[in-house]
């Protein structure tokens, strides 16, 4: 992981337009999500003893049916809209885990559709017949991976929202 320091006497937010750290958040957001995906894909195909690198094509075509259900369902949920007039998500009182629980709850609809879509892109893709259970493990794994690296992305920015405040 690559940590980056920056001086904050340069590199206020006061200087910096707020338009500017939402899509620096989205860009964390994707690149985020699409490295959780490859992480869940990956460790699918090693529970079945395929990681050789001649599996890699077969990979692909759960992988890239994934990325494109998620990256089509996750905006139409508020996955990627910047939400700067709510408190940090882990503050004191009911907001923040009510903040944690809502956000859980839509990353694991958006995934109830994802998953189910990328299934039926891979039969389409390699030409196989849409098996249901694995939509179903496609799609119960994928959202408790997307569920794991969400909450740590609030977590670094209840950090970040912290460090900021108290600068």
């Amino acid at each position: 992981m690559i940590f980056v320091e920056v001086d904050r006497r340069r590199c206020s937010k006061s200087t910096i337009h707020p338009d500017t750290f939402n899509k620096m958040k989205n860009k964390i957001l994707i690149l985020g999500d699409i490295l959780t995906l490859l992480i869940v894909t990956l460790i699918g195909f090693a529970t079945h003893g395929e990681t050789t690198i001649s599996f890699m094509p077969r990979m692909l075509t759960t992988f890239i049916p994934l990325l494109i259900g998620w990256f089509l369902l996750a905006p139409w949920f508020g996955l990627f809209n910047p939400t700067p007039t709510q408190p940090p998500p882990f503050s004191k009182g009911k907001w923040g885990r009510w903040r944690v629980a809502t956000e859980g709850a839509k990353v694991g609809l958006a995934m109830l559709f994802a998953g189910p879509l990328a299934v039926v892109l891979r039969g389409l893709i390699l030409n196989a017949p849409i098996i249901p259970i694995f939509a179903v493990v496609l799609s119960a794994t994928s959202a408790l991976g997307m569920m794991v690296w969400r909450i740590i992305y609030l977590i670094l920015y209840q950090v970040n929202s912290t460090n900021q405040v108290s600068h």
